[in-house]
Parts: C-alpha cells; structure tokens; sequence
C-alpha cells in the first residue's frame, strides 16, 4: 500500500479487494484513495470535519459530512463488507454503543486506537505527574479529542463483555509490528479486526 499510517497500512492489507467500505471519521481520505486505488473497494465515508470532507471530495471520494455519534444510524444493516475507525474511538462520545453500530453497518469491523497504557505514558505520570505528549498522544490534555482513554486490555474486556469475536489482533510499537505478549504495556498502537 501506499504511505500510510502504520495501523491504516494493516487495516488496507486486509481488506479484501472488491469490498465495500465505509470509513468512520475518514479524515482526508488517504486510506479510502488507497483502498479505492490499489484494490478496487467501493468506499464510502463520513467525517464531521467540513475541510476534511472537503479534502475528500477533491480526492474524488464519496464522502458525507457528519457525526458518527449520531448519524451511524442512518445505515442499514450489514450495507458494508467492512466498517473502519481508525483512531477515533477513544473520541466519541459512547465507545461501547459505536461498536455496535460498527458491527450493525458492517459484516466486520476493523478499529485502531493509541493504547493509553503504553509504558512510556506509564512513565510519563509516574516521572512527571502529568499526561504525557507523546510523538502518539501530540495534544495536551486540554486540548486533545481524546475523552476516553482506553488501554488494550479495557478494549479485550469490552469485547467479551459483548461477545464480539477477534478475527485478528495487530500492535504496534514504534511503527512496527510487535507480538502480542505484553501488548497492553508495550504497544502504543492497536488494531483489530472484529465480527460478530
């Protein structure tokens, strides 16, 4: 694939080409245009940023403004072979009903998020006191979307709370891939592609 993002690099490796898609919270595009590009997917998208829809539409992609707390329910179930939210979850308002919708619009459901518990955050609070801004986590705590942090395991203990079923797991460190072992302390990534 194209440049991207490290966890949006492992989303577009996996999804299969020929599928439709919709990007939730897509930003400018570029996974969509890599999905569209090089495996031919029908891929939708929704972003409630109007520069970034903007961006989007130049790009020739078929995107909708709007609020993914909200506007998800607009869609039929199963519309999509996947639903994406890439590093957006940790900014809505209710994570745990987003997953549903998520896996309500789409067969499978692919989610990355920045792992709160990554040992350099640890760090960071236990050396200084204060949330730390990491190359990860750029914004100060005031100013950051981020309004719940989530580690790995919170994620893995929401999933069997609602007896959503892992497909595949990825982590990150450093832009690489890294094995699950310790994951929640040495990931400062997560990507996972779930179903129901």
């Amino acid at each position: 694939m194209s440049a991207l993002r490290p966890d949006l690099a492992v989303i577009a490796d996996n999804v299969m080409p020929g599928s439709r898609v919709l990007d939730v919270g897509c930003g400018d595009g570029v996974l969509m245009a890599a999905l569209r590009d090089e495996k031919g997917v029908d891929a939708r998208g929704m972003e409630i940023d109007p520069e970034k829809v903007e961006q989007c539409v130049s790009r020739g992609l078929s995107v909708i403004q709007g609020d993914a707390n909200s506007d998800l329910a607009f869609y039929p179930d199963d519309a999509f072979d996947y639903a994406i939210l890439s590093h957006t979850l940790q900014t809505t308002q209710r994570p745990d009903i987003m997953l549903d919708e998520l896996l309500r619009i789409g067969r499978q459901a692919f989610v990355s998020f920045p792992n709160f518990a990554h040992w350099r955050v640890r760090l960071a609070l236990l050396w200084n006191g204060r949330m730390p801004v990491t190359r990860n986590l750029p914004q100060n705590w005031y100013d950051t979307p981020n309004i719940h942090h989530l580690t790995v395991e919170d994620f893995r203990s929401l999933l069997a709370e609602k007896g959503v079923r892992v497909q595949r797991s990825w982590f990150l460190a450093n832009d690489g891939l890294i094995g699950a072992t310790g994951a929640n302390w040495r990931a400062q990534n997560a990507v996972f592609q779930l179903s129901r």
